[in-house]
């Protein structure tokens, strides 16, 4: 069997050839930044990756945030999504970043419970004052109820940030404070002996309420 071209075909011209090279390479440089960019990167020059959908297949998936809100008294916890890459995450919570009058301040109070006695010692803080705190009880584990209470919301009204029902020996966190009130600990001591708990306070507190000893 014959393998020659038929009669009239002619091998295309050099001219012709790189014309289609070129004409390829033309299609597929368009392809490349109109779809495979977006779909593969997120990159999208022409915007005819976005327009056609093509920049949500490289997103990256929908996340969120639980944001715990305690303004107004209400403790409720709600997802927050976070946004794009550089854009802030809004929060429920004041602000706290504000000018300060006044220096900072560091207080220290150190008492002794007897086995079933309790206390309460609180700072008087403003709304968005913030505080650092770290208290330990020696001689045994104490049960600690950090709380705030808003005078203006009356006397059943409380806040609670934070139980340690099975007793803690030492705990150290930082609060601000979502209304102007009272912020502070409840202690219990669960032994049958003596414990002495030492709590140190630094911010920017009016003052530290001792309840005594009970």
């Amino acid at each position: 069997m014959s393998s020659d071209p038929s009669p009239g075909w002619q091998a295309p011209s050099g001219k012709r050839l790189a014309l289609s090279v070129v004409l390829a390479l033309v299609v597929a440089a368009v392809v490349l930044v109109a779809a495979v960019l977006p779909a593969e990167y997120g990159i999208d020059p022409t915007g005819i990756g976005r327009a056609l959908g093509l920049t949500e297949l490289n997103a990256p998936p929908s996340r969120t945030i639980e944001v715990k809100d305690v303004l107004g008294g209400n403790e409720t916890v709600r997802e927050v999504e976070i946004p794009a890459f550089n854009e802030p995450v809004p929060l429920p919570n004041p602000a706290v970043h504000q000018a300060e009058d006044r220096p900072i301040q560091t207080r220290t109070v150190t008492l002794t419970l007897e086995a079933g006695q309790e206390t309460e010692i609180k700072t008087v803080l403003r709304t968005s004052k913030v505080i650092l705190y770290h208290w330990k009880s020696e001689g045994g584990p104490a049960y600690c109820d950090l709380h705030g209470h808003d005078p203006a919301a009356g006397s059943e009204f409380f806040v609670r940030y934070r139980e340690d029902q099975e007793g803690a020996t030492e705990v150290t966190g930082s609060l601000v404070a979502p209304f102007d009130g009272e912020h502070g600990w409840y202690w219990l001591n669960i032994n049958d002996v003596p414990i002495t708990i030492t709590l140190t306070v630094t911010g920017f507190f009016d003052d530290i309420v001792d309840y005594g000893i009970h």
